[in-house]
């Protein structure tokens, strides 16, 4: 390390490697003048708990983040994954049930949809894209609420 360079980049590696080993984002070392910040971001998935019955058997799950339901009938996110008529998100993005603020949702659960009809809007990277009904049938189930994240592959309503 020169005297007119005070930066240690050895320090600046192991820095980053404890960061890397650890759960920890940001480490900061201050010598005299030298100050040296190593810091990383960290990505979570954000979750918009929604009012839903919880089984009366099963304590709440501390690990798990709480169902995200928009009728209270509603089946949980996991079982309707599998159900032969979900609807699931072609990408990540922000789902939007109405297609502004002050509109009626374009779907509700009951509604009668044909092939091609408009469900809900998926926004990414500010483009709303328009998810549309695979088939005809009845909306039984809504898994999100308007305005929340959702991931690839998530089940977005249910039609039967």
């Amino acid at each position: 390390m020169a005297k007119d360079n005070p930066f240690d980049p050895d320090l600046v590696r192991e820095l980053a490697s404890l960061i890397a080993d650890t759960d920890l984002t940001e480490i900061e070392v201050e010598k005299g003048d030298l100050r040296i910040r190593v810091a990383r971001t960290v990505t979570a998935a954000v979750t918009v708990p929604v009012a839903a019955p919880a089984p009366a058997a099963a304590p709440p799950a501390v690990v798990a983040p709480p169902p995200v339901a928009a009728e209270a009938a509603a089946p949980s996110a996991k079982s309707a994954a599998a159900h032969p008529g979900a609807v699931l998100s072609p990408m990540v993005g922000t789902a939007y049930r109405r297609p502004s603020p002050d509109a009626k949702p374009f779907v509700e659960v009951g509604s009668k949809v044909q092939a091609g009809d408009k469900l809900l809007l998926v926004e990414a990277m500010k483009t709303f894209n328009e998810i549309t009904a695979p088939r005809a049938g009845t909306v039984t189930a809504i898994l999100v609420e308007d305005g929340t994240p959702v991931e690839y592959g998530e089940p977005l309503l249910v039609i039967e």
